[in-house]
């Protein structure tokens, strides 16, 4: 059983991103989607990302407060 607390961070380690506070600020910052995008639709994930964002969503886990974190911080950049 994973007892890891799930954070920005260990959420874009998990998807092969670079997770450091700057490197996510600057994610953020050049990856903003509109209201009407579903965040695992989005255009600049590979289809490895959409699938885990779109399952850890589905199955309302673990992941899913952290995932609506980034949807969250993603949109208030548009």
């Amino acid at each position: 059983m994973d007892t890891t607390k799930h954070t920005i961070n260990t959420l874009f380690a998990q998807l092969g991103l670079p997770n450091s506070d700057a490197e996510i600020d600057a994610f953020i910052a050049s990856h903003a989607i509109e209201d009407t995008t579903l965040l695992q639709a989005a255009p600049f994930w590979d289809e490895a990302q959409q699938h885990f964002l779109a399952e850890s969503l589905a199955e309302d886990g673990d992941w899913s407060e952290v995932i609506d974190e980034l949807d969250v911080r993603l949109r208030q950049t548009y």
